[in-house]
């Protein structure tokens, strides 16, 4: 998945890219959390990468959370474009 065309499918009604926005953030996130993993399936013994991809993750959920209270259709459109599954509220 290529960052312009994310940004071209989320940013197609505003017309600057806001690389700030909530969308982004988590569209950034996931990108980061697929690198790892690949990279953990190699190096199962890095502990530091495995530290690393449980910060971005709890970074993520807080941010899919706060989108999800603000807005729960975009909420669900960002699911659904990320291929991500929605977590269970605890």
């Amino acid at each position: 998945m290529k960052k312009n065309s994310f940004i071209s499918v989320i940013f197609q009604e505003k017309k600057e890219e806001n690389s700030g926005s909530v969308e982004f953030q988590v569209f950034s996130f996931t990108n980061r959390i697929r690198r790892l993993t690949s990279h953990l399936e190699l190096h199962r013994k890095d502990y530091s990468s495995q530290r690393g991809l449980r910060k971005i993750l709890e970074k993520r959920q807080g941010l899919l959370s706060y989108l999800s209270k603000k807005n729960r259709v975009r909420y669900k459109e960002l699911i659904s474009q990320l291929n991500i599954r929605e977590s269970k509220k605890r």
